[in-house]
C-alpha cells in the first residue's frame, strides 16, 4: 500500500524576537495598494486577487513598508500575502515548482535586495470536512445570497490527499487564506533553513 502525501499549512512564524513587520502592501508612488486613482475614479486593488489561484498582472510597482522595523525573514506575511526573498524563488525554481508559483518583485523599505509576493497558481477542492473540527457554511439566512453554500469558517482545517493530485503549493478551495504544501516542499525548506516560516500538519 502507498503511503499518502502528508499537506501542511504554511504560515508566518510571527513569534521571532526581533522580526520584521511588513505592512499592507502600497504602490510605489505612495498610493494605498488598496485603490488606484484614475480620473478621479478609484480602482480596487484587492489583495484577495492573490489567492485566487491565476496569474496576475500588476501595472504599478508594489511596494511594503516595516512597523516597526525589524530582522527580515525570507518567508513572512503581509496582512496574509506571502513576501519572500530572492533565494526562496530560487529555491523553488531548483524545485522544479515554477509552473505552481508567480512571484511578483516588490520593494520593501530599508532593503536593496530583491522581495516577491508568493502567488500560489493551483485552488483545490480538497477540504475534507468530516474531519475537520468544525466547518461552518453560508446559508440563505446569512445575507449573502452569493455565498450560500460555501465555507463561513474553518477550524481544525484537513485536506483529503486524493483530491490533491500532484500539486506541491495551492490553496484550498473555499478557504483561500490558507498556503498549503505538500510533505516534499516543507522538508526542502527546512532543509534550506528558509527563515521565518512554520507549518502544521493539514
Amino acid at each position: 500500500m502507498t503511503a499518502r502525501t502528508r499537506y501542511y499549512k504554511l504560515y508566518d512564524d510571527v513569534y521571532i524576537p526581533g522580526r520584521w513587520d511588513l505592512s499592507f502592501p502600497l504602490f510605489k508612488d505612495g498610493g494605498e495598494s488598496g485603490a488606484r486613482e484614475d480620473d478621479d475614479e478609484r480602482e480596487l486593488f484587492d489583495t484577495w486577487r492573490f489567492n485566487e489561484g491565476r496569474i496576475l498582472e500588476i501595472e504599478r510597482p508594489i511596494r511594503l513598508s516595516m512597523k516597526p522595523a525589524g530582522i527580515a525573514l525570507e518567508f513572512s506575511e503581509a496582512m496574509g500575502v506571502p513576501i519572500v526573498h530572492r533565494r526562496v524563488v530560487s529555491f523553488f525554481e531548483r524545485l522544479g515548482l515554477q509552473k505552481e508559483v508567480q512571484f511578483i518583485p516588490v520593494e520593501v523599505e530599508d532593503q536593496t535586495e530583491p522581495w516577491f509576493i508568493l502567488n500560489a497558481l493551483r485552488v483545490i477542492r480538497c477540504i475534507d470536512d468530516a474531519r475537520c473540527e468544525e466547518v461552518l457554511y453560508w446559508g440563505p439566512e446569512d445575507g449573502e445570497p452569493d455565498r450560500v453554500g460555501e465555507y463561513q469558517n474553518v477550524r481544525g482545517l484537513r485536506v483529503d490527499p486524493e483530491k490533491v493530485g500532484s500539486a506541491n503549493i495551492f490553496h484550498p478551495w473555499g478557504w483561500q487564506v490558507v498556503l498549503i504544501v505538500s510533505e516534499h516542499v516543507k522538508q526542502a525548506m527546512e532543509s534550506e533553513g528558509i527563515t521565518g516560516a512554520k507549518f502544521i500538519e493539514v
